[in-house]
């Protein structure tokens, strides 16, 4: 089935990376039911928490060394908040167009054909637009086991200086 898929498998899709991720890691997840504070998912590690608003898309805008997406600014504003427990992330997922290749089962394995990046918001200025901005996300920025553990060395970093600001 080519074509532009519905909002909810791309919404189950990164969900499933997210999982297989954090379950490598060693991360439980949490869902929310509902997105009020612009969140997905939230990882925990030994107390430590991170919170994460997925993306997906079949189509991302390629700019050089990296992707870039356009964040509605509520969202955008919920996440860059330094009056949170846990530090925002927006992370896009982007999966290829036909939705066939994004699950590949075989006998011994299931493979997922996506790659997930990620860009910290915790803390970011406030912008004068809107409606929209536009979030980069570099491809160094991979979303990987070694990027999430990452993430919460930062979270540590914020709960032990007392700071909301991200150096």
């Amino acid at each position: 089935m080519a074509g532009e898929a519905t909002s909810w498998q791309k919404e189950q899709i990164s969900r499933a990376y997210v999982h297989a991720l954090a379950s490598r890691g060693g991360y439980t997840v949490g869902e929310w039911n509902v997105d009020k504070d612009g969140v997905d998912v939230t990882l925990r590690d030994r107390g430590l928490m991170v919170d994460f608003q997925l993306k997906c898309t079949q189509s991302p805008r390629v700019v050089r060394g990296g992707y870039s997406f356009d964040l509605d600014i509520e969202t955008y504003d919920k996440l860059r908040s330094t009056e949170r427990s846990a530090p925002g992330h927006l992370v896009l997922l982007v999966v290829p167009t036909n939705l066939e290749l994004w699950v590949t089962q075989h006998s011994d394995s299931v493979v997922l054909a996506c790659h997930g990046y990620w860009a910290c918001l915790h803390g970011r200025d406030s912008v004068t637009s809107k409606v929209t901005t536009a979030i980069s996300l570099p491809e160094e920025q991979q979303l990987s086991v070694k990027s999430m553990r990452g993430m919460f060395d930062m979270a540590r970093g914020i709960v032990l200086s007392g700071s909301g600001a991200v150096n």
